[in-house]
């Protein structure tokens, strides 16, 4: 009996902004699709570009925690929006991303660009009751400015 897993080289995209659980579930269950598993760390100007703004932690930080999460072999900083051109880097065998991309123009996208270079995309569950959105709206509505009991308009 061999304990070979499906895929040798595996791919885990992502900011990993205000690292949580929803991360940690993705690179776990990575972890047990790939002999090998690689996070992929989008710089702070590739967040913006895709998220409209940058992170909260830096590259750096997010580096870091990334690289030190034991199902991560390797972590590779992304500065290409074009996935594609990071596997040409890289060179995985599977792409790992949330399922919250199945079925949506961008995932339909991914999946027949890495079709045609051989690469599979593989989807896990979203962990919806965390994400670093949800975390990110928390943190300012706690540094939100109270108003005065002046400014305050009656209704």
């Amino acid at each position: 009996m061999s304990d070979r897993r499906p895929y040798r080289v595996g791919y885990a995209p992502g900011a990993y902004d205000l690292f949580h659980i929803g991360h940690l579930n993705i690179l776990r269950h990575a972890r047990q699709q790939c002999d090998y598993l690689v996070a992929g760390v989008v710089s702070d100007e590739m967040a913006e570009l895709a998220k409209g703004r940058r992170p909260v932690i830096p590259l750096i930080e997010r580096l870091e925690i990334v690289r030190n999460i034991k199902y991560v072999d390797a972590a590779f900083v992304e500065t290409v929006p074009d996935k594609v051109e990071t596997w040409k880097q890289v060179r995985f065998d599977v792409l790992f991303k949330g399922d919250d991309w199945r079925g949506t123009a961008k995932g339909e996208k991914l999946e027949q660009d890495f079709a045609a270079v051989g690469v599979d995309v593989v989807y896990f569950p979203y962990t919806v009751h965390t994400s670093s959105t949800q975390l990110r709206r928390a943190l300012d509505s706690l540094t939100a400015p109270v108003p005065e009991a002046g400014e305050l308009s009656r209704g």
